[in-house]
């Protein structure tokens, strides 16, 4: 990643103070790529942009959740209240409870859940959604639900084999997600040709179910001020799911993609990059002026921006 070009610049009172190198790719309907910078082909790890094509496995392996459950199973959710009901209950649904879940203990993502918490819990974890969908699915399947997470298990394997299919790319390397959850490398090529699929796909498909339910439900996927909650909300027909270590991924309805990846994996450097894909596609979204230039401070008031260095040719 060192070769990737600077695509975003930190500018405090009119001086140049960070820079942040990275790689995106823009992909049309047809899976061709229209803009590119930096490397597009070597693996990365997407961490949670992984999750909606996992989604797409669950579904096919059995799991009976749909709308705003299925949202929640593509989830990295804030630990709000709604978030955390919610994960109980599908846990419940299928016999189980917290207990079950092998996600660490986190404390919730949101600021005022985090300080409501009194101590760290695997169901306030931001992928425990996910996780309940993974042991929903097995009982479905009739898996074993001990060991769900081991890359051996029959569930990840159903998963791994529905990335490689999503993405067009053999899976390069398999990791442990922080979540503890296996993790599957591939392009960042590979990562924005999968949404576009997503969103493209015919109607009642597993693909389709999940794009949708995902629109229907920003708030699950993500939660108050996420940056790809509000994607969603502000772009109708946009799917979006950030990921840790500088990952953002979106489709528009008619399969157009992008995929974005910053070097040093600060997660501050893809808004700004996200709303210029968008404005070079056509798109400008009212209401997240903020993602477009977000604020540098100085003495609690703005003296800089984030500005994007990135010019499609």
């Amino acid at each position: 990643m060192t070769g990737d070009p600077i695509l975003v610049e930190v500018v405090r009172s009119g001086f140049v103070e960070s820079v942040h190198r990275g790689a995106l790719v823009v992909t049309g309907p047809d899976g061709a790529v229209l803009h590119s910078a930096g490397d597009v082909v070597s693996p990365i790890f997407p961490r949670s942009s992984n999750k909606p094509l996992q989604g797409v496995g669950m579904l096919r392996a059995g799991l009976g959740h749909e709308g705003a459950d299925l949202a929640l199973a593509c989830a990295s959710h804030s630990g709000e209240t709604g978030h955390v009901e919610r994960v109980s209950a599908m846990l419940g649904a299928a016999g189980l409870d917290p207990s079950a879940l092998a996600c660490p203990p986190d404390f919730p993502l949101n600021e005022d859940a985090a300080r409501a918490a009194v101590e760290r819990l695997p169901i306030t974890m931001n992928c425990s959604g996910k996780h309940a969908a993974m042991l929903a699915t097995c009982v479905a399947a009739g898996w074993p639900v001990d060991g769900y997470e081991d890359p051996d298990h029959p569930l990840q394997q159903t998963l791994a084999a529905t990335v490689e299919e999503l993405t067009g790319e053999p899976i390069a390397a398999t990791g442990v997600d922080g979540c503890g959850a296996p993790l599957f490398a591939f392009s960042l090529t590979g990562l924005a040709r999968s949404f576009g699929r997503l969103t493209q796909a015919e109607s009642g498909s597993a693909q389709r179910r999940v794009a949708d339910a995902m629109r229907a439900h920003p708030w699950l996927v993500g939660g108050t001020g996420r940056e790809d909650t509000r994607l969603m909300e502000a772009v109708p027909g946009l799917l979006a799911k950030a990921g840790a270590e500088g990952v953002l991924a979106f489709a528009l309805a008619d399969g157009t993609a992008a995929a974005i990846k910053i070097a040093d994996g600060a997660k501050r450097g893809y808004p700004p990059l996200a709303m210029a894909i968008l404005a070079q596609l056509g798109v400008h979204p009212s209401g997240l002026e903020d993602l477009a230039r977000p604020a540098v401070l100085g003495g609690g008031r703005e003296v800089g921006h984030l500005r994007v260095s990135w010019r499609a040719p």
